[in-house]
């Protein structure tokens, strides 16, 4: 009968980890949508061509600002002017998602370890 006994405790026990992780999980999903909210308030700027094209960005990966300096349209040379901006947006953009994967690394760093090794 001692056996019967110990069975509802260890399901118990077991349905207690469960709530405890689900609050857990529920609690970094909240975390993480806040660290989202955030993040379309963050920005990154990235400069190329000594200052004369600059790309603002995000941190959900959206432009907010493309400033070109003046002098640069005076030579007219549309290859070199795409060539600038395509590698500002390119570094923009490298910012950005390296600011979103230091901000939402802070929130999920420990999802493995909580997950007992289930990822990876």
């Amino acid at each position: 009968m001692a056996k019967g006994f110990s069975k509802p405790k260890n399901i118990q026990r077991g349905a207690f980890n469960q709530a405890s992780m689900m609050n857990q999980i529920q609690s970094m999903q909240d975390q993480m949508a806040e660290v989202q909210e955030k993040l379309g308030e963050e920005l990154v700027e990235a400069s190329v061509g000594g200052g004369v094209v600059k790309i603002t960005m995000n941190g959900h990966q959206e432009v907010t600002a493309v400033s070109i300096a003046p002098e640069i349209l005076e030579d007219a040379d549309a290859e070199m002017l795409q060539d600038l901006l395509l590698s500002a947006f390119n570094s923009a953009l490298e910012q950005s998602k390296a600011l979103q994967e230091e901000r939402m690394g802070a929130v999920t760093g420990g999802l493995q370890g909580m997950m007992g090794g289930l990822l990876g």
